[in-house]
């Protein structure tokens, strides 16, 4: 892991991945409210995006997840290889989606955008660096291995390996 990054305990709340704030992604003011999304139905209400009904008379806004999906542009990726998570593969899918379901049910900015495959690796691409933490996180919990996080503050975007 690199020696700049403190490893990562459920419940820390201090910050993850410093330099973020540079992230050409993040909001930059606060937004009129209410908004709504008009790709994925967001609602930006109390200063976040949440999962609300609709509001009337909501200004529309594509939110900070459509905007990095249209661009093709993840905040982060999970990089899953060895012959361990080849013959698992499914199993490990399916974790990961099920972590995704949980972490954008209470914050619906972070999504995954993709899985592909290359090679023997299967890569997740996330709209979030702590969704890209958390799922390398949960794979190590369930199946250990090894995990190592790389953060780069030049691309605002983080590369979690797990491997076994």
């Amino acid at each position: 892991m690199n020696a700049h990054v403190k490893p990562f305990k459920p419940g820390d709340h201090n910050e993850v991945f410093p330099g973020l704030a540079d992230d050409p992604y993040a909001l930059r003011r606060k937004l009129s409210e209410p908004s709504v999304c008009p790709n994925c139905g967001a609602v930006y209400r109390d200063g976040r995006w949440q999962w609300l009904a609709r509001p009337a008379q909501a200004s529309q806004v594509v939110c900070t997840a459509c905007h990095r999906i249209a661009d093709g542009m993840p905040a982060g990726y999970v990089y899953i290889s060895g012959s361990f998570a080849r013959e698992r593969r499914a199993e490990m899918l399916n974790l990961i989606h099920h972590h995704e379901e949980r972490a954008k049910a209470g914050h619906p900015m972070k999504r995954i955008m993709s899985v592909s495959e290359s090679g023997d690796t299967t890569i997740v691409a996330t709209t979030d660096v702590h969704l890209a933490r958390d799922i390398g996180s949960a794979l190590k919990s369930a199946f250990q291995g090894a995990l190592d996080v790389k953060y780069s503050r030049d691309e605002n975007l983080v590369r979690v390996y797990w491997q076994r």
